[in-house]
């Protein structure tokens, strides 16, 4: 059975290849396969026609150049000239063609890649490892076009040539000399194109296999050769750790490859080669031998082994494209299950089977109702039966340190995962009840790693509310309210400079630079309906002072506003109206500023530790 299902696995997996062809065009597709057939036909006429050429050359030299036999073989070279021009026509435009074929196709499977890594309402799948890594190989087979699956669909077409060739030099070699002879040389070819074929095969599944081995080496050649770490690692004298890393990781991953082409490369081909050498052995003797053969069939069936041989290498336009192009498409295909994977719905309460057009507004109440969530793969709950209320239209500010869960709170409420129990209700509706896109209009959020825009600075505001990027006036005032006027105004271009300095005109901003950028983002979302705004660390690239300052001006921007400030730092957010402090996804205390301080717990132990630190900056 495992005999049978290779051959099962290959036709399944030309078929594929097969079915992404139209993707290209019927009629491009139909005149490659055209060109592929012709470009098969040529080289057997030229070797035909060359044989007889050689064959007419006794009889024309002894009867002279007005002869028949002259005219006879001047007719036959015009035919051998004109098929090897034709060659020198047809290969280029095979490759032209095929090009055109696989960026065709290639479009539209990235088209597809894209659609698939935007069409998940919550960003599991992009923080899945095996999701990413499907996810890069696609995005990279796909921009350098080398490896990709409309190469396999040209490559797939070329291999018509090849196999119209073999098909006719094996037709030749049975009607001039032996059938049997043809049917050893064809199975000569044919062992060696399923040994180079199969190794190709086993060689990219070892070679996928060990795609994180790979990406560690790429990692450290990066690191060792780009700007980003070249003041460290000449300061603290890594270049020898770094060298050695190096060596090591790429050993990692390329002495399985090295022993796997051993395996099925090196004695696999001993014994095709013994084959072959016994059947040309067997072919050249018995040709030699025969005295019925003319001298136009002896070199017509000698150059037509010699061609079928030739034909037994490996096929620089098709073999690697057919062999790897695919394992592309299917990364695409993995990534876009993993997209597609439906979410289980809250065991808190089932999903409504209708969806309310619009929120009421204003919503009066933000509950978290017995939440219970654990990212996926992952059986350690990061909150177990959470239960927070939010003031509608004041500010609540989430402190804890790093790993309190704060960041996983603003990714629920803003629907990026669902709940693994429980309900996020808003005025006692579950939020899942809602479309996802109402509910996300209702929120301006600025996470801690917020997007820099590689687009004019006026944009980047904007972003906040993309409907509203006519407002030149809201992002001029979102700018000034963060205290970034100045400084757009100071840049080449103004509001309409790109930040991003390989562009033209562009120009780079500072870690709190942009830090200001994103928060004018959030304001400008609040400035055009978004009433309730998360900010997720927000002033992390801020000094102290800066950061205490900003608390301030941001409590009067935001007056009647529903705000959610994320923070580590106990000692800026005292003015919230109300403070939650995470511990390990627990709520351990909650209240004003001055309740949890006379509380003498948690906040206030943390509180003045952070206070001390920071006596002589932070504003009484």
């Amino acid at each position: 059975m495992r005999a049978l299902s290779k051959p099962r696995e290959l036709v399944a997996a030309r078929w594929l290849i097969a079915r992404q062809a139209p993707r290209g065009g019927r009629g491009l597709v139909l005149l490659l396969v055209l060109v592929n057939l012709v470009l098969g036909v040529l080289p057997v006429v030229f070797v035909a026609a060359t044989s007889v050429v050689l064959g007419r050359v006794p009889s024309a030299v002894r009867d002279g150049l007005d002869s028949a036999a002259w005219d006879s073989l001047v007719a036959v070279f015009v035919v051998a000239a004109a098929a090897f021009v034709g060659q020198q026509i047809f290969a280029p435009l095979q490759s032209t063609l095929g090009e055109l074929l696989a960026r065709r196709i290639d479009g539209q499977v990235y088209d597809e890649l894209m659609g698939a890594a935007l069409r998940s309402q919550g960003i599991a799948p992009l923080e899945d490892q095996e999701a990413v890594d499907a996810l890069r190989t696609a995005a990279r087979e796909l921009e350098f076009g080398v490896q990709s699956p409309g190469q396999a669909c040209a490559g797939l077409l070329a291999l018509l040539a090849r196999y119209t060739q073999l098909t006719g030099y094996a037709v030749v070699v049975g009607l001039m000399f032996s059938w049997l002879a043809a049917a050893g040389l064809t199975v000569a070819v044919l062992l060696f194109r399923y040994g180079q074929r199969g190794g190709l095969r086993k060689y990219v599944k070892v070679r996928f296999a060990l795609g994180p081995a790979e990406r560690k080496g790429d990692y450290f050649r990066d690191l060792a050769t780009q700007p980003a770490a070249g003041k460290e690692i000449r300061v603290f004298g890594l270049t020898g750790h770094l060298r050695d890393r190096l060596r090591d990781s790429y050993l990692t991953w390329l002495k399985p490859m090295w022993a796997e082409r051993r395996r099925v490369y090196l004695w696999p081909f001993v014994g095709f080669a013994l084959w072959t050498l016994a059947v040309m052995a067997a072919v050249f003797g018995a040709a030699g031998a025969a005295g019925t053969l003319t001298l136009t069939q002896f070199v017509l069936v000698m150059q037509a082994c010699l061609g079928a041989l030739r034909l037994s290498e490996y096929y620089p336009e098709a073999d690697l494209q057919t062999a790897v192009g695919m394992e592309a498409y299917d990364r695409v295909l993995r990534f876009a299950r993993h997209v597609e994977t439906p979410s289980a719905p809250s065991p808190g309460g089932a999903i409504r089977p209708w969806l309310p057009s619009r929120i009421p507004d204003p919503v009066w109440t933000i509950q978290f109702d017995d939440v219970t969530f654990a990212y996926p793969g992952q059986s350690r709950p990061i909150f177990e039966n959470l239960n927070l209320t939010f003031p509608i239209g004041r500010c609540t500010a989430i402190v804890g340190l790093n790993g309190a869960g704060k960041t996983t709170l603003v990714k629920l409420l803003a629907r990026l995962y669902e709940p693994t129990s429980g309900a996020i209700r808003a005025d006692g509706v579950d939020i899942a009840s809602y479309p996802i896109e109402v509910w996300r209009a209702k929120l301006g959020v600025i996470f801690q790693e917020f997007a820099k825009y590689e687009a004019p600075a006026a944009d980047n505001i904007a972003f906040g509310a993309v409907a509203a990027m006519d407002d030149r006036a809201g992002i001029r005032a979102a700018a000034d309210a963060v205290g970034l006027t100045e400084t757009l105004d100071a840049l080449p271009l103004g509001l309409d400079t790109p930040l991003a300095r390989h562009l033209t005109g562009g120009a780079e901003l500072s870690g709190g630079q942009w830090q200001r950028v994103a928060l004018a983002r959030a304001l400008f979302a609040l400035r055009h309906g978004s009433p309730i705004v998360v900010l997720d660390e927000p002033t992390a690239s801020l000094d102290v002072r800066a950061e205490a300052q900003f608390f301030e001006t941001f409590a009067a921007l935001t007056q009647g506003a529903t705000t959610l400030l994320i923070s580590h730092r106990f000692s800026t957010v005292r003015q919230a109206e109300l403070i939650v402090v995470l511990e390990h996804g627990r709520i351990i205390e909650q209240g004003a500023h001055e309740h949890l301080l006379a509380l003498e717990g948690r906040y206030a132990t943390l509180f003045r530790l952070q206070a001390d630190r920071f006596t002589s900056e932070v504003p009484a």
